[in-house]
């Protein structure tokens, strides 16, 4: 990450280097604010989010386990209605010593020996966002909506096609009989 990013997300560095081993624990409120720090387009608005760190420091490693809860606005993918959506995640990684920085493995981080901090914005990032379903369905959707839905469901439409195959766009027919001779 280059320096002017990692400087605006300094308030989230866990400083180890003075700390005896064992456990640790910090906790963060997050808002909006944190999100617009990374400029990353996101599915979700107004988060309020509590994350709670818990560090084990050992002498050659610190065991890290990030738990974030919370809720956050979400769009319904039915009625386009605004919602909040309870979040609640929880990851572990291992941080390691090593020549350089190098977070090619998911649950494993190298970090420099010479380092003093850690510095967590981006597992909180990745852990809020991981927790937002893919599905975004109100609670105020109606048995109604879901039997709308269902009646124009893309699944439908391609049973039609198969049913009525003299409705398919010729163009398409086309390929379709270019696709059958393979």
């Amino acid at each position: 990450m280059h320096t002017q990013f990692m400087d605006r997300l300094k308030n989230y560095d866990i400083e180890f280097a003075g700390l005896k081993n064992g456990k640790h624990e910090f906790k963060f409120e997050i808002r909006e604010a944190f999100f617009q720090l990374f400029d990353i387009e996101r599915e979700f608005t107004n988060p309020k989010i509590k994350v709670d760190v818990l560090m084990d420091k050992h002498t050659t490693f610190l065991e890290f386990v990030i738990r974030t809860s919370g809720t956050v606005e979400l769009v319904c993918d039915i009625t386009t209605e605004s919602f909040d959506q309870p979040i609640e995640n929880s990851i572990k990684v291992l941080v390691k010593f090593g020549e350089v920085y190098d977070d090619s493995h998911e649950e494993v981080i190298t970090i420099p020996h010479n380092d003093h901090a850690f510095n967590i914005a981006q597992l909180i990032y990745e852990d809020v966002a991981l927790s937002v379903p893919m599905k975004k369905v109100s609670p105020n959707v109606t048995e109604e909506d879901l039997e709308l839905l269902d009646r124009f469901s893309p699944q439908e439409k391609e049973e039609i096609i198969k049913d009525n195959p003299e409705d398919i766009d010729p163009r398409w027919a086309a390929l379709k009989k270019l696709q059958d001779k393979k």
